[in-house]
């Protein structure tokens, strides 16, 4: 595949979900620590999210650094827009600053809760 089709791709997965992460392993059973870590912020919100295990492809897996200019996974997308990275997501989560994007964009989630 080539590379503007793999962006393509990406591109209509994050179109066609809320909430996508580009992750290592899958909604429960991530891969690594980086992974697990925003899998447990957004299962501890309740966010319904459509996890993409880059671990199956190396397409998309390289693809997806390429498609942000961002050199890690995961990589978070709500509504379209690329959130950030573990660290980003994960100190987002702790100022609240998480949750207030969800509620702006309309996402169901648990709204009360301010920490994992």
């Amino acid at each position: 595949m080539s590379q503007q089709a793999i962006h393509d791709h990406i591109a209509k997965l994050v179109s066609d979900n809320d909430v996508v992460l580009f992750m290592k392993g899958t909604k429960g059973m991530p891969q690594c620590g980086f992974s697990h870590q925003v899998d447990t912020i957004l299962q501890h919100l309740g966010v319904d999210y459509k996890p993409v295990n880059v671990l199956e492809s190396m397409e998309i897996r390289e693809g997806i650094k390429s498609y942000t200019n961002w050199p890690t996974v995961p990589q978070l997308y709500i509504k379209g827009e690329f959130v950030g990275g573990c660290d980003i997501v994960r100190e987002m989560f702790q100022a609240g600053e998480l949750q207030e994007m969800l509620s702006e964009k309309g996402v169901t989630h648990n709204e009360g809760t301010m920490q994992a």
